[in-house]
């Protein structure tokens, strides 16, 4: 093993996440020095590449709460990166609608959350304007959300990873955290190839990210679980069916937004996800499975006690992840008119969905704080969004201890 580097700071994980955290520390002061440690042979390989690449506006966040404080900073913060760096994307809004009259509650509730959370441009479309956003869209009711919009947070990550390294920092490809040391005032991280020397770390391993807290702490209160996220594509020629990206009404008690329509920046037509338990942690396929990640999760007292809440919820989610037909059932609920046929499967992606031992589904953002460290253990939809702003909280909190 090589002989260590001295950092100010190692930022574990080359996801959106940890990028933007180096991309704002360089932004405060760029005389830092920055390590960026990445598992795989390139950035932003899992959670952000596996991303829909939605703008999210920050309708769904409780007001107040990390994710609405995060989101809506965010958001402007993400679009003015863009326009700096001749990122595409296109702010083409979207709809969530209620299918039927049992879900007009829940839709109301969320507009006027929207309005809490400053989004004073949505608007409520009755049942006879809907088809003038979405012709082929059944609803009775409906928010136009105009602030959405989508975007290949892929290309984003290779504009930060480029702009880091120039201010400096460097991004250690390949390299997997095997040890931390902590020191009084410092750390030693061993990766699979080199060992190196910081005074401070920041974990922003997303799917790994309680794993590398249970490197200095064996008392993390929180477990990743997760959840596997499986779409499909619309055809070429059945793409006009969709004009931009048709959302269902959540449901409040569960953290994901149900199947639903995105357009794509390339010009495809994302159709889902479901969200079904992943036998392994980076399981993207039906068949992948870890016996050792999967029994750390059956094992998690947090994560039984989710499962016998919500079995209904899960064995529903299972059964449309093996049948096509159940899919595109719950997709006709906003689009009758798809069919099998028009549907092909694409690439799934895996939520690293933190559980805490009481059975919590955690909703907001996590970040926990230790001498030498932070850590972030929840970062799910909309971190991507976020990034920048979460970037900046974290790199204030980081430099504050230095």
């Amino acid at each position: 093993m090589e002989a260590s580097f001295k950092y100010d700071f190692i930022i574990i994980g080359g996801g959106i996440v940890g990028l933007s955290t180096a991309y704002q520390l360089l932004q405060k002061n760029s005389s830092l020095k920055i390590a960026i440690l990445e598992k795989e042979n390139h950035v932003a390989a899992h959670q952000t590449g596996h991303n829909s690449g939605v703008i999210h506006s920050g309708l769904y966040y409780k007001p107040g709460s990390l994710k609405a404080k995060n989101c809506l900073q965010g958001y402007q913060m993400m679009i003015d990166f863009c326009d700096e760096n001749n990122i595409k994307y296109d702010l083409c809004g979207k709809l969530v609608v209620a299918s039927d009259e049992s879900e007009i509650p829940e839709l109301d509730k969320l507009y006027q959350r929207g309005l809490e959370n400053g989004l004073a441009k949505n608007t409520i479309i009755e049942q006879d304007g809907i088809k003038e956003f979405e012709p082929n869209l059944r609803g009775v009711k409906a928010i136009h959300v105009p602030y959405t919009g989508i975007i290949d947070y892929s290309q984003v990550c290779e504009k930060l990873a480029e702009n880091i390294t120039e201010l400096g920092a460097e991004i250690y490809l390949s390299h997997k955290v095997e040890k931390i040391e902590n020191y009084t005032n410092y750390v030693v991280i061993s990766t699979s190839q080199k060992e190196f020397e910081a005074s401070q770390y920041i974990n922003c391993a997303g799917l790994y990210s309680d794993k590398i807290a249970a490197l200095t702490n064996k008392d993390i209160d929180t477990r990743i679980i997760p959840f596997r996220g499986e779409y499909y594509m619309l055809k070429p020629e059945k793409r006009a069916l969709i004009k931009n990206l048709i959302y269902p009404v959540p449901d409040p008690n569960f953290p994901f937004l149900g199947v639903h329509f995105t357009r794509m920046i390339d010009g495809g037509v994302e159709a889902g996800p479901n969200a079904v338990f992943a036998f392994k942690r980076e399981g993207y396929h039906k068949s992948d499975f870890d016996f050792n990640e999967t029994m750390e999760s059956l094992a998690w007292p947090g994560f039984r006690k989710v499962a016998v809440k919500y079995w209904k919820t899960g064995l529903g989610e299972f059964y449309r992840s093996f049948s096509k037909t159940a899919f595109t059932k719950a997709l006709q609920k906003l689009v009758p008119s798809i069919q099998e046929g028009d549907l092909v499967p694409a690439e799934a992606g895996v939520r690293a969905q933190a559980c805490d031992k009481f059975g919590g589904l955690l909703d907001d953002f996590k970040i926990i704080e230790e001498p030498n460290a932070i850590h972030i253990l929840n970062a799910p939809s909309p971190a991507a969004t976020s990034s920048l702003s979460i970037g900046k909280t974290i790199a204030e909190m980081a430099l504050a201890r230095l």
